[in-house]
């Protein structure tokens, strides 16, 4: 999600490349992260991204509870069975919990991914109601202002309202 952001970000900033930078250029700024998280569509897709989540997480869950429980039926029985068993078992508790842990490294990437693919176009119509309300204003840069993006102090007009109106909400 920063990736996309830093590239709306630029985007953003060379808005105006093509036009020609007088001296007086005319800068206003929005904090795109409050634009993004107050979308409707963000909410809808972190609560995609939420449920998705916690699909993995509640078979992740059920494979530990599995893995434990086995784990105290094998402790319990080891001095009855002899060690060739007890090295097996040790084995298959082994191979268990490996792929618990891929399990679990493949629901995190595919969870990244599933919000990667939802976010981008939500980003995207960010990005060009951003670009219309500048281009209809007269504004050749605009600055993200969100907290801790390099912007120091943002004294010009704020798009945050008019890109509002623009996305109708």
């Amino acid at each position: 999600m920063k990736q996309l952001k830093t590239l709306l970000i630029a985007a953003a900033l060379f808005l105006g490349a093509n036009q020609t930078v007088s001296a007086q250029a005319k800068v206003a700024h929005i904090d795109v992260q409050e634009l993004m998280t107050t979308m409707p569509e963000m909410k809808t897709a972190q609560a995609q991204v939420k449920k998705i989540g916690e699909t993995y997480e509640k078979e992740y869950q059920t494979l530990v509870t599995e893995y434990q429980n086995k784990m105290k039926k094998y402790e319990s029985e080891a001095t009855t069975v002899g060690e060739a068993v007890n090295e097996t078992r040790a084995k298959e508790m082994q191979d268990m919990g490996q792929r618990i842990q891929q399990f679990r490294e493949t629901a995190q990437k595919e969870v990244q991914q599933k919000e990667m693919d939802l976010v981008k176009p939500i980003m995207d119509k960010a990005k060009n109601a951003i670009q219309k309300v500048a281009k209809a204003k007269g504004y050749q840069y605009v600055l993200d202002s969100t907290t801790g993006s390099g912007v120091i102090l943002a004294d010009g007009p704020n798009l945050l309202v008019d890109v509002k109106k623009e996305l109708g909400f």
